[in-house]
């Protein structure tokens, strides 16, 4: 027995070692054309300083839809095409400001001041209060704080005073943990009559810039002004209202238009051999109006047009069909992504898999995964193909907003996110520091070698 299987194992070891070796070698070639020929960085700059922020319904939203179609067109794509979806319309409407004072009484225990300008923003889709409005501010740190104060809102502005948690090592489970109270947290005080809503911004940075996002209201439930605040303000007024009163005059202009149209951007390669399997690999091209969109998520989107100029470069021809999407109203709706998901379940398309870059043009670390054991166990065995290109930590969990759709469809698309360093993403992310020049050139670039790979991979052998 030995004398037959001995000499089919060596077979087998042999094949398995020559593809392994050709895997090394493509991905050494694709490894030389990103780091050398990428335009990822130049794209990035025309997006960020020629269109700036994108946010959906506005003129740049527009700007961008057509800058990206013909940057896809220039990369090479075997075909691209507008996919029409419907966008909402919130403006910012003008500069929105608040200023503190004190409440001067007899329990006062600091010495006299006079007003202090404070750094806000108004939150995404909330209502504006357009004329100045003032309140006294109370301090909840917590919403079972909230529920413990519930019979003192009524009139006053709610100050949300809950930080990042310093020891999240992967700071994204920070953002998970304190997002709630800007997402939630102006409905929940208005339940109880607030007039307002300030929270402390969702980030761990050094400075004092706020940080914006989305916020959701009730429609059964009154509708409330609601801005973040910077963290160095967010700690003065902490620290001031444990000595005295303070009441805050702030002024904002947000509102919603109806309703327009927006586009996903696709481009796609057709598959030689498995053209009814789609990969769709993507990042959003819309971004918050107070800041350029560089880290969210133009590295996404530039990185996915790297892809298909890189592959086009070294005439490689996938097996199965690769989307590459550039998708619209990620930050305050979600549309896109939507209208992706529900189009393909439509056409009856078979996605086997998505990739999506959305935490920003950091060093590549990994993917977070969210497939079957089967699948999970077939990524990680090309742990030392991307470990070998930075990005070899393989973890359970992952996805992206814009492809979540795919993967709640019951279809088994497996879903996947590039991981890069977290660590300074915060320190941008909806701020307007979220600029051209926050973003390292061969970091950038590294994220798109290493979604590359991954596509590669998958595209090779399937899943």
């Amino acid at each position: 027995m030995k004398s037959i299987y001995l000499p089919i194992l060596f077979f087998v070891t042999s094949a398995a070692d020559a593809q392994s070796t050709n895997d090394s070698l493509f991905l050494r070639r694709l490894t030389a054309e990103v780091m050398r020929n990428s335009t990822a960085y130049e794209n990035l700059r025309v997006l960020t300083k020629t269109i700036g922020g994108r946010l959906a319904g506005s003129p740049q939203m527009v700007k961008a839809e057509q800058w990206g179609l013909a940057t896809m067109q220039k990369a090479g794509a075997d075909k691209v095409w507008m996919q029409e979806c419907q966008v909402p319309h919130w403006v910012r409407g003008g500069r929105d400001k608040a200023s503190a004072k004190p409440i001067q009484d007899s329990k006062s225990k600091i010495g006299k001041w006079h007003r202090k300008d404070l750094a806000v923003i108004a939150l995404g889709n909330s209502i504006g209060s357009m004329q100045p409005l003032t309140a006294q501010v109370i301090e909840v740190k917590s919403f079972d704080d909230l529920e413990e104060k519930k019979d003192s809102v009524r009139g006053k502005i709610v100050f949300y005073n809950y930080a990042f948690n310093p020891t999240f090592v992967k700071t994204f489970q920070a953002y998970a943990d304190a997002s709630p109270y800007r997402s939630q947290g102006p409905v929940r005080a208005a339940r109880y009559g607030a007039a307002a809503v300030m929270v402390r911004s969702m980030s761990h940075s050094t400075d004092n810039e706020p940080h914006t996002g989305a916020t959701r209201y009730n429609d059964s439930i009154q509708k409330i002004p609601a801005v973040a605040v910077g963290l160095k303000d967010a700690d003065w007024l902490s620290n001031t209202l444990r000595q005295q009163k303070v009441e805050v005059t702030l002024q904002t202009f947000g509102r919603f238009l109806p309703d327009t149209t927006g586009h996903n951007i696709i481009a796609e390669l057709r598959g030689t051999e498995f053209p009814n399997e789609y990969i769709t690999v993507g990042g959003h091209l819309d971004s918050w109006d107070n800041c350029e969109g560089a880290h969210d998520d133009g590295a996404g989107c530039v990185q996915t047009i790297e892809i298909l100029r890189a592959f086009k470069a070294l005439g490689h021809q996938p097996k199965r069909t690769i989307r590459f999407v550039l998708f619209a109203n990620e930050e305050n709706g979600l549309r896109g992504g939507n209208k992706y998901a529900e189009e393909a379940k439509a056409k009856g398309e078979k996605h086997i898999f998505a990739l999506e870059s959305d935490a920003g043009g950091f060093t590549p670390r990994g993917f977070g995964i969210t497939a079957s054991d089967a699948a999970f166990k077939k990524i990680q065995s090309w742990q030392p193909l991307l470990a070998a290109l930075g990005g070899g930590e393989i973890a359970r969990g992952g996805g992206g907003a814009d492809i979540g759709p795919l993967g709640r469809d019951g279809s088994g698309t497996v879903l996947a996110g590039l991981q890069p360093d977290s660590q300074r993403y915060f320190d941008f992310h909806h701020a307007r520091t979220d600029v051209f020049e926050a973003v390292n050139k061969r970091e950038l670039e590294l994220g798109a070698l290493n979604m590359a790979a991954l596509i590669y991979l998958v595209d090779k052998y399937g899943l």
